[in-house]
């Protein structure tokens, strides 16, 4: 997975002035010495993401992609991860500690924020070659474990109940993507049209029940966690652009789409022989979610879990498709954003297949 790990120089469409940044630097941060040195993150399809290294010290850099980028609204608010990041800080769900953020675009030509840098395996392949099936089941128990604290947050204790809007959020969340995907569309796509009506008039009961608001992720998944090098502890949640006060089950099918995504696309397990690797059952990952997260209808929401999981392929979809439209601009941010954006219509194709079996 070399073309997702490790740094590479900053692509010419997301440099900056890093003398600009080394000056700010100096004023803003106790402690900093220079000479700065600047690598971008090759991970990553949104907000780039960038690594700072002097001789003493090393931290991360996340922006808004450079001023040429067509941003599509409500998206790239790197100030909302920032915010998030440091109201779980000492929480039961682990993040970086948070340095700087600064919102002045006249300083780089863009808005970021500052955090430390956090060593630790990030596991590109959800099916993790290499390791024995009781180190694949540790890892995944260990996912399931920080995707119920984060739904266990105490949203006012943590100062985050304005964090997000206040209605339904399944309704919301179809409105905000089917808009952002019109926008950044570059073909037509009859599945993506069809979801668009469908999801809005074919909400279960149970995402109907605004009752469990929680801290949503939004894009919780297996390369979005840092592990500790020696064990299956996670040491660092990343990428929060997607975060909001939200549905803890719609946050919780999306990082279940792993099971029915093929290896081939978006890294996932489905079809793959689970037992045989180590790996929970949807079922068994489901019910220990419900287990740790106070639910007691592991088994009711089984008979939803179709709308689920055609709700979120859609989402994805609408993701993928933006960074499609990046790639026709020519603002994308990594090497692998036009294999990404060509995986919409099989992810919609997917959806709809749900959708019509719902």
């Amino acid at each position: 997975m070399d073309s997702y790990t490790g740094t590479r120089e900053m692509a010419a469409s997301h440099a900056f002035d890093v003398g600009a940044l080394e000056a700010w630097l100096r004023r803003e941060l106790p402690g900093f010495e220079g000479p700065l040195a600047v690598e971008q993150f090759k991970g990553g399809q949104s907000n780039p993401t960038y690594k700072l290294v002097t001789p003493g010290a090393t931290w991360v850099m996340r922006s808004k992609p450079g001023p040429a980028a067509r941003l599509l609204p409500s998206a790239h608010a790197i100030e909302r991860e920032f915010r998030v990041m440091r109201a779980l800080a000492g929480s039961a769900v682990p993040v970086p500690h948070m340095l700087l953020l600064c919102e002045d675009e006249a300083v780089i030509g863009r808005a970021f924020y500052l955090m430390e840098h956090v060593a630790g395996r990030v596991l590109w392949e959800q099916s993790l070659p290499g390791m024995t099936p009781a180190e694949r089941a540790a890892i995944y128990d260990e996912s399931n474990r920080v995707i119920a604290a984060l739904h266990s947050v105490d949203v006012v204790a943590a100062g985050l109940a304005d964090y997000g809007r206040p209605g339904n959020y399944f309704e919301r969340q179809i409105a905000r993507w089917s808009k952002q995907y019109l926008a950044s569309a570059t073909e037509p796509i009859a599945e993506m049209d069809r979801l668009i009506a469908w999801l809005p008039e074919h909400l279960p009961a149970s995402a109907r029940d605004d009752a469990r608001v929680a801290v949503v992720h939004g894009d919780f998944r297996l390369d979005n966690l840092v592990f500790a090098p020696d064990a299956p502890r996670v040491v660092a949640v990343l990428d929060w652009e997607l975060s909001t006060l939200g549905h803890p089950l719609a946050d919780f099918s999306y990082h279940c789409m792993a099971w029915h995504i093929p290896p081939g696309m978006f890294r996932g397990i489905g079809g793959l022989d689970l037992a045989e690797l180590g790996i929970p059952s949807e079922a068994e990952y489901r019910r220990r979610y419900c287990e740790r997260s106070g639910r007691d209808d592991a088994d009711a929401l089984a008979a939803d879990w179709d709308f689920y999981l055609a709700y979120n392929l859609f989402r994805l979809a609408s993701i993928t498709q933006g960074i499609a439209r990046r790639v026709v601009d020519g603002t994308a941010s990594s090497a692998q954003a036009r294999a990404t954006g060509a995986a919409t219509r099989p992810l919609a194709e997917m959806a709809w297949r749900f959708a019509s079996r719902a």
